[in-house]
């Protein structure tokens, strides 16, 4: 595994786990974490080793947004150096949202601000009850813009009015019942949480989740009309491939599948 300022990775079994590592600042993200992130992840998306990712912070926080000492710099930029910091934030939202590999979010703390933007990146979220959630950034005279469209996807239009305009806090029931977390337990609970979906992920076909990720993101924009012959041409390429081929025989054989 490469090594990081900001953040580790570290490889258990088929599964990589990617932490925030600035618990000193409750892992807020600067510059340098956004730069690593991606590079993290651009060798993951290429790791057939890599079944599943977890995202997760060191300490007691997730991940707090911003970095002050960043933010500091960033109030003396101009229009292009804003721009290109702000371009490296949504393309790494982007990135993790669009890598074949699932990825689950280990949600330890506090995730303010562009935390929950790294929350809501993710594709299955189990939090602890005690993390609180915020898109604080009307409070400073911003708006969560980079991390909007991932947000949004998750909560819908009703939920993003309401917190993206009041900056309120939410605890992890409210996060809950919103669609912003899957699942919640109490903290003591939530590795042998992670564990299960992480065991659920290795057992099925990795082209298959690869390719039921990327129809979740496509199909939910299509029209019906244009929906029917994607998902027929994405069905049948699965089922001539390898995996496919091998996953049904399998499944007539009543024996394991090679993947497993």
């Amino acid at each position: 595994m490469p090594t990081y300022e900001t953040i580790r990775l570290e490889r258990d079994g088929t599964t990589t786990r990617v932490t925030l590592c600035r618990p000193d600042i409750r892992n807020a993200f600067n510059e340098v974490m956004i730069r690593e992130l991606r590079e993290s992840f651009a060798g993951i998306e290429k790791d057939n080793g890599c079944r599943c990712v977890v995202l997760s912070g060191e300490g007691k926080s997730f991940c707090a947004g911003a970095d002050l000492h960043w933010m500091g710099r960033v109030v003396n930029y101009g229009y292009e150096e804003n721009y290109q910091d702000s371009l490296a934030l949504a393309k790494l939202m982007r990135e993790i949202y669009d890598c074949r590999k699932p990825v689950i979010g280990r949600i330890n703390g506090a995730a303010i601000g562009g935390g929950t933007g790294l929350v809501a990146v993710c594709d299955i979220v189990l939090a602890a009850e005690d993390a609180v959630f915020s898109f604080s950034e009307v409070k400073i005279g911003l708006v969560p813009a980079c991390i909007s469209p991932f947000v949004l996807k998750r909560v819908g239009e009703r939920y993003g009015r309401e917190y993206f305009l009041t900056g309120k806090r939410l605890n992890a029931s409210e996060a809950l019942a919103c669609g912003l977390c899957n699942r919640v337990v109490p903290l003591s609970e939530l590795d042998l949480l992670v564990g299960e979906y992480v065991e659920a992920l290795s057992t099925s076909g990795p082209q298959a989740v690869a390719t039921a990720k990327r129809m979740v993101r496509d199909v939910a924009d299509m029209s019906l009309e244009d929906a029917g012959p994607y998902t027929a041409k994405m069905i049948t390429e699965l089922r001539l491939s390898d995996e496919g081929q091998e996953g049904m025989k399998a499944f007539l054989d009543r024996r394991t599948p090679s993947w497993r």
